[in-house]
């Protein structure tokens, strides 16, 4: 055989030999994502105004003659670690002075600090995030990022991301060219209608997609480099916005009806053009776009509502972690009495996702549903729901109580949630209300009536001005035999005696960032409700028996690069068991359906990008 022949492995042989490196428990070689060297097209000045490939003191003195950045920087070569603590020691330093004005909180200074980083230097930024992740995730996500939203325009600095509006109908198909990275795997997008629990921010909503997509990139590894922040303007109704000459959105009321639409419609033909692979993450769309959009666009489109179907898994996951805290089996899950304050698209994501779970457990007939259906107590802004409603959503009609069943309860049409509470004694009390302190006194004293044996109290809006109550009050009104669980962070109480209240953060970004990288990881074409069942499922088992008894029943952040490296590990075992997988890169649909567990949780363990300075080659254009 000639050289030449002997060269040209075929593209079968090359497959099986990485296969056989990739899993060989000594293998000499890796495909974790970053270690790949990169491709640059440009040097000198150009390098080190541009984060994603700036390295600052870390560039090598072979790089910087390389790079013509000889001279460009002092001499002295840092690695990652040193240029660490020189920023650590510097953010320590300027927490307080970064503020603007004793009105300013520390939080939105270390926002500015982090941002500035992140503008100079994505794989630092990133390296400080993933270290730092409990200290640092309540800054870039909530319940800081409500903040920023809120004082968007004043904060802006430089562009992150696009932005697609009204004004540029017609235009969009064009316009997704002028991104710089030839390939996209996730975006996430929003119209800024109903940011977190804060209502119309308009544009200002750009900060929810920068800071979710933060967490995509530290908690799933997705490399930086191929995620897109997107803000969809239609305009506002919010007036202080409107009246605003500093806001950086259009300054018009909202589209509505087919012009919306049509909006919408442009943007996702124009990014799936571009990037047909591309995950479309929707996120803080107010509940009359969001199911709608889920609807049009899901069967269609590798797309999914955060709101929705995210907080709907992270609850589901809290609500059978309850049931396990309780000592019972989660097969019990479909016995509880849940009352549930809020019928926003939160709320009834929760709502239609606990009622397939139930309805799963107890066989998945007519009857099951039924019987799951009965489980749940809806109280919106006018009370109760029941078929007495008029107008009634139809997003919530399959939850209205019957009226003559609410007679015998002694409950009626817009019975207030006290009311409920003390009627029903649920196992569980849920808020998705967005409305702050509406857990008072007197519906948290209602629950001491509650059946459960340990009662459970999920005040799950965000940022923490919206919970329902505090950890303090739940555990401080109830006592200790009580599982508390929050959308924002609280500090763990202390009961006394040595005993500790532990307050879980029911947070989107355990599932989120699993999710997606799940999506990417198998190929599917569509995100199925199986998988969002997979992965809150896997979320809800993560924690230890003994860990549960004690009431805690979500993970600490910092092992959030585990817990959804498993997640994803969860949904892609779905995709291939539903028949969607279409594989990714060297990895077809077949070879994914041959992998054990641990091969499944090492090839997402590879495809995890890491914030490791790459190696730049330069390569004129």
């Amino acid at each position: 055989m000639g050289i030449g022949n002997k060269l040209r492995l075929t593209s079968s042989l090359s497959r099986m030999l990485h296969r056989r490196i990739l899993y060989s428990s000594a293998r000499s070689f890796t495909t974790t994502e970053g270690h790949r060297p990169t491709i640059v097209h440009k040097r000198s000045l150009d390098i080190l105004h541009d984060p994603w490939f700036n390295k600052g003191t870390a560039f090598t003195m072979t790089e910087r003659d390389r790079l013509d950045l000889r001279g460009l920087l002092p001499p002295n070569v840092m690695d990652s670690e040193q240029q660490i603590q020189r920023f650590m020691t510097d953010l320590k330093r300027l927490e307080e002075q970064a503020r603007d004005g004793p009105s300013d909180p520390n939080a939105l200074a270390k926002w500015r600090i982090l941002n500035r980083l992140h503008d100079r230097n994505e794989t630092m930024y990133y390296k400080v995030l993933i270290a730092n992740i409990e200290e640092y995730a309540p800054i870039v996500y909530t319940p800081t990022v409500g903040l920023v939203c809120q004082n968007y325009s004043g904060l802006f600095r430089r562009p992150r991301g696009m932005y697609f509006s009204a004004e540029d109908r017609g235009e969009m198909m064009s316009m997704v060219y002028n991104w710089p990275a030839e390939q996209v795997d996730m975006i996430v997008v929003t119209d800024g209608s109903r940011i977190l629990g804060l209502g119309d921010l308009g544009i200002h909503g750009i900060g929810i997609s920068v800071g979710k997509l933060d967490l995509y990139v530290a908690a799933a590894g997705i490399n930086p480099q191929r995620v897109l922040p997107v803000m969809i303007d239609v305009g506002t109704n919010n007036e202080k916005l409107l009246k605003n000459p500093l806001y950086l959105g259009l300054q018009q009321h909202r589209l509505e009806n087919e012009e919306y639409i049509e909006v919408i419609d442009e943007f996702m033909e124009a990014v799936f053009t571009r990037w047909p692979q591309v995950i479309v993450q929707f996120e803080d769309f107010q509940s009359k776009w969001a199911f709608k959009l889920l609807q049009r666009y899901r069967n269609s489109y590798r797309m999914f509502n955060d709101d929705v179907q995210g907080t709907a898994g992270v609850a589901i996951a809290g609500l059978l972690g309850a049931v396990r805290a309780q000592g019972r089996p989660m097969l019990d899950f479909p016995k509880m009495k849940i009352v549930v304050a809020g019928a926003g698209s939160a709320g009834i994501g929760v709502l239609n996702a606990a009622r397939k779970t139930m309805a799963r457990m107890l066989g998945n007939t007519e009857t099951a549903f039924d019987s799951a259906q009965s489980q749940f107590w809806v109280v919106d802004a006018q009370g109760l729901i029941t078929e007495g409603r008029e107008d009634i959503d139809p997003e919530a009609l399959p939850f209205a109580r019957k009226t003559k069943e609410m007679d015998r309860q002694g409950l009626k049409e817009g019975a207030s949630l006290v009311e409920v509470v003390r009627e029903v004694k649920p196992d569980v009390l849920l808020g998705l209300s967005a409305v702050g302190g509406l857990f008072s006194k007197e519906v948290l004293e209602a629950m001491k009536g509650s059946t459960s044996t340990r009662p459970a109290i999920f005040a799950m809006s965000n940022p923490t001005k919206n919970a329902e109550c505090t950890a303090q009050e739940a555990f401080s009104i109830l006592g200790d035999n009580i599982i508390f669980a929050s959308g924002s962070p609280f500090k763990n109480v202390d009961l006394g005696n040595g005993n500790v209240g532990h307050c879980n953060q029911g947070n989107n970004m355990y599932l989120f960032p699993g999710i997606g990288l799940g999506i990417l990881l198998s190929g599917t074409p569509i995100v199925s409700d199986g998988m969002l069942q997979a992965a809150a499922e896997c979320l809800a088992a993560y924690m230890s028996e003994e860990e549960v008894l004690k009431g805690i029943i979500y993970p600490p952040i910092s092992r959030i690069r585990d817990i959804t490296k498993r997640i994803a590990a969860a949904v892609i075992k779905e995709a291939v068991e539903e028949d969607l997988a279409g594989g990714y890169r060297e990895m077809d649909a077949r070879e994914l359906q041959k992998l054990n567990p641990e091969e499944l949780m090492e090839y997402v363990e590879n495809n995890m990008w890491s914030p490791e300075y790459p190696t730049l080659v330069y390569k004129d254009d």
